[in-house]
């Protein structure tokens, strides 16, 4: 009796690209890990192709094992391959498999079916059906996907990525306009000018940017209040989302036209076209719009580790009392929706009725309206802290101290009110209260961790346990109306620039 098997999936890259690497017959070895080598018969001397109608690959698997299979079908404009075993050292008798790809509409994704029929010896029916469905097809997906990810399929057979750039045309100088800080100050001292962005160096991706994220941060630094980190005549923003120009040497994983975003420590993103590390850049799945990403970026991966790290809130378990201040922006709403998922009751506070309603919709149960920094009496009512998440600074200070509950965690995130003078610990050991002073780009210190907390994030937008706040647009040109907006406390959500 004949077995079947058949497994689909979607591939998060364009189906030309995918395509590219699967009509190559001889290339398994090179993105699936259980091929260990692989080669061409029949008039490999002559320079057969490893996409011709006919042709044999020889190859051998990780665990010893010998195959011999035959190309027996191959159709560019359908994107389907057919091939079969002709000789094999495991007993999969007849087998004959099938490959086909199909564009995704809703995104430049790709669907992938793969399905294929064979005998086996009695007895060994389900042994054989589970190799080959799990250890076969199943970790091919994920084997294919780690090679688009890293750039495998970018890199030209017989020569490295390097010299093959070297090849190409020197990369130019491109067209920009980004803003600048004339002096220290207002936000009128933001102003658009030309500037050239110079070819990517070493290690860099150049970036077409279509949205940039801004946050207080951007104010701290327009205000002069982290020279090291911006001088006057800078340009602020530390993220943004657009697609991919062209790189430099040494960076792999990306084609022109890659929907991407980053978020890096060295300010610089109120522009067109920009030039970053690509170690701070992460591709965009399609379901994730340009705005959302620039919108959420750094404000996700910072609800990402307050939650899950320095809150600990899956760890603390039900009913753990969480604390947020400015509850309607946008870190404040990610951390009410992600924390309720958790199931931590969330106390917020807000300036106005309206971001009361705002916050309530986001999860937020128990909401403050004050515009005095006055809570901790209506927050000890609830028990108390136990998680106090804090981008007010020093004009609340005293109030914090006093609306946490013993063995209450305060985390100082934002200084909008003015900087938190030092922290005396007298006043912590009163209730034993432990303070911490973040900078998410701690916690993305490596493309690995970049990578994972991203992935949290889009999965979170994805199942539905995160919402995109509203967002409010400027165009690049419009950068200090912005600025003013969000000092005077008039912005909800999140604030982007559309360069």
């Amino acid at each position: 009796m004949l077995q079947r098997v058949v497994r689909s999936t979607v591939i998060d890259a364009p189906i030309e690209r995918v395509w590219a690497v699967l009509r190559d017959f001889n290339s398994h070895d090179q993105w699936h890990a259980v091929v260990d080598q692989s080669r061409i018969e029949r008039g490999a001397e002559a320079g057969a192709r490893s996409d011709q109608v006919g042709c044999v690959r020889n190859f051998t698997l990780k665990d010893g094992a010998h195959i011999r299979e035959q190309l027996l079908a191959l159709d560019d404009r359908e994107h389907r391959s057919t091939y079969c075993i002709v000789e094999a050292t495991v007993p999969l008798q007849r087998y004959v498999a099938t490959v086909t790809l199909k564009p995704v509409t809703d995104g430049d994704r790709t669907f992938w079916h793969w399905e294929s029929t064979f005998a086996t010896p009695p007895g060994m029916e389900r042994e054989l059906r589970d190799r080959v469905a799990e250890g076969v097809y199943e970790a091919g997906f994920e084997n294919l996907r780690k090679h688009l990810r890293e750039g495998g399929d970018l890199r030209v057979a017989g020569a490295s990525r390097e010299s093959t750039l070297a090849a190409m045309p020197r990369a130019l100088p491109v067209a920009s306009r980004r803003i600048v800080v004339k002096r220290y100050g207002g936000p009128e001292q933001l102003v658009l000018e030309d500037a050239d962005c110079p070819a990517p160096g070493p290690g860099e991706v150049r970036i077409r940017q279509r949205a940039v994220g801004v946050n207080y941060l951007d104010i701290y630094l327009r205000r002069g209040w982290i020279p090291p980190m911006m001088a006057e005549g800078g340009t602020p923003g530390m993220e943004a989302a657009g697609s991919v120009l062209d790189w430099g040497e040494g960076v792999h994983g990306f084609l022109p036209g890659d929907r991407v975003a980053y978020l890096w420590h060295n300010p610089g993103s109120y522009a067109h076209v920009r030039n970053v590390p690509a170690d701070a850049v992460v591709r965009l799945p399609p379901t994730v719009e340009d705005e959302t990403a620039a919108a959420l970026l750094l404000k996700g991966l910072t609800a990402d580790y307050l939650v899950h790290d320095l809150g600990n809130l899956p760890g603390r378990g039900p009913g753990t009392r969480v604390l947020v201040h400015a509850a309607a922006g946008g870190v404040g709403l990610l951390v009410c929706a992600w924390a309720r998922k958790l199931g931590a009751t969330v106390i917020g506070t807000v300036s106005s009725e309206a971001k009361a309603r705002l916050a309530r919709e986001y999860g937020c149960q128990h909401v403050i309206v004050t515009d005095s920094y006055r809570f901790a009496d209506a927050v000890q009512k609830l028990g108390g802290a136990d998680v106090l998440i804090d981008g007010l600074g020093e004009a609340a200070r005293d109030e914090n101290l006093a609306a946490l509950a013993r063995r209450g965690h305060w985390i100082s995130l934002g200084n909008a009110t003015g900087a938190l003078a030092q922290v005396d610990t007298q006043a912590l050991l009163a209730k034993s209260i432990t303070f911490s002073r973040p900078v998410v780009f701690d916690y993305v210190a490596t493309r690995a961790e970049l990578e994972r907390r991203a992935a949290r994030l889009w999965a979170a937008l994805a199942d539905g346990t995160l919402r995109v706040p509203p967002v409010e647009r400027h165009s690049l040109a419009g950068a200090a109306e912005a600025h003013a907006r969000l000092e005077r406390r008039a912005t909800s959500g999140a604030v982007v620039l559309v360069a």
